[in-house]
């Protein structure tokens, strides 16, 4: 049932509340340095107040909040505009998102907004991991929340096997049924009825797995590369995966790794404000790092869902060098980046691969991630990336746990 929010409208601001203008500048806010000149490369936020504005003004020009309900009369109030009156609406309405807190200013001389830098804060982030999850569960249908399954059965609260005799430390899920007939076949049909602790009989649940799931993010400059931004997608998702996991699956874990000419290890927050460099593409340190950080964690699975649009082209050697080669699969890279692939799998590690790219080169080398670690390779676009990965994510099934 769709829900619909009143407030109080003053006329100022049009009625567009801030929510619905993050939504609008999900792109501008999770920049990944595609509409940027070439080569001119910015790890983190460095846009200004200006930026902010003219982004607004954007929207509004091309109509990019259509998707208001009372998009009419906002589109009938922008066409009896003039110009100014729009870069004074854009003005305001930037103020409103700096003082509702969905992005920080570094200084407060608003009068030139051109050196007043900004940052997008940690509020802005969770709502747009929010509305992403929204979105992508929403195309997906319905889906079927909750732990994830596994062949054991355990005590629970939800019942979908046979009972069993009471053990201490069970969850005390009490099938009544079949502890007043153990008592009545122990001492026959009598009253009073003695329940003695033989008799006890619980429930049987599906036994629900914690996971833990390391995010590795290609960050070479590939992504943004050939026409379209396939990192700000991919950081979309991340976004998503986190909230899906922090609502619906507390007892899992999620953690980012970017891997470029290097691997490093960033918080989702950080991962969402980080932008493409002119990398190469170091799987083997992602893999590295992966590993590193699923040790230490005490989960039932583990697994590494690796988004990448091109094949390993470049190693980290025993000195700190960095060996790159970016044409065709240089045979020493290969057989580094396989080698650790190999040790997931004799550490229970699954890979999970989202190829944004078909090129020969990249399906030969993915073919042979997932048959050397028995994982899953997909074939997807930034477009559909979110779909095929939540998918995954939700009806993963395991092996059956000891």
């Amino acid at each position: 049932m769709r829900r619909i929010t009143y407030s109080r409208y003053t006329g100022e601001e049009l009625g567009i509340s801030s929510e619905d203008l993050v939504q609008t500048l999900a792109d501008f806010f999770l920049d990944s340095g595609f509409s940027r000149a070439l080569y001119r490369f910015v790890e983190f936020d460095g846009r200004s107040l200006a930026d902010l504005e003219r982004a607004i003004r954007e929207a509004l020009e091309r109509g990019l909040l259509s998707e208001l309900p009372d998009r009419e009369r906002i589109e009938r109030e922008l066409a009896g505009m003039s110009e100014a009156e729009r870069e004074a609406l854009a003005q305001r309405l930037a103020r409103k998102l700096i003082e509702e807190g969905y992005v920080s200013a570094s200084g407060q001389d608003f009068e030139e907004p051109g050196k007043v830098q900004l940052e997008v804060t940690d509020k802005s982030l969770d709502f747009l991991g929010y509305r992403a999850l929204k979105d992508l569960l929403g195309a997906l249908g319905k889906a079927s929340f909750g732990a994830h399954d596994t062949r054991e059965l355990a005590t629970g609260v939800e019942a979908s096997g046979s009972s069993r005799p009471y053990e201490f430390g069970d969850t005390l899920n009490l099938d009544v049924a079949a502890t007043l007939f153990s008592a009545i076949r122990r001492q026959g049909p009598r009253l009073p009825l003695e329940l003695d602790y033989e008799d006890l009989h619980v429930h049987q649940c599906e036994y629900r797995s914690s996971c833990a799931t390391v995010l590795m993010l290609d960050a070479s400059h590939s992504m943004i590369l050939y026409g379209e931004d396939r990192f700000t997608p991919a950081k979309k998702v991340a976004l998503a995966l986190a909230h899906l996991i922090r609502t619906q699956y507390p007892g899992d874990s999620l953690r980012c790794v970017l891997f470029h000419d290097r691997a490093e290890e960033l918080t989702l927050f950080e991962l969402a404000r980080a932008r493409v460099g002119p990398h190469y593409t170091n799987t083997r340190d992602g893999l590295v790092l992966a590993q590193r950080l699923l040790a230490q964690e005490r989960k039932d699975m583990k697994q590494v869902i690796m988004i990448t649009d091109g094949k390993p082209s470049a190693i980290t050697l025993e000195d700190g060098r960095i060996y790159r080669n970016a044409y065709g699969l240089d045979p020493l890279v290969i057989a580094k980046t396989l080698e650790e692939v190999s040790h997931c799998r004799r550490r229970g590690i699954q890979i999970n691969t989202f190829m944004l790219a078909s090129d020969y080169d990249l399906v030969a080398f993915v073919q042979k991630v997932t048959e050397v670690c028995r994982g899953k390779a997909y074939f997807t676009t930034p477009y559909t990336l979110g779909q095929y990965l939540l998918m995954d994510y939700l009806n993963r099934r395991t092996r059956t746990i000891h």
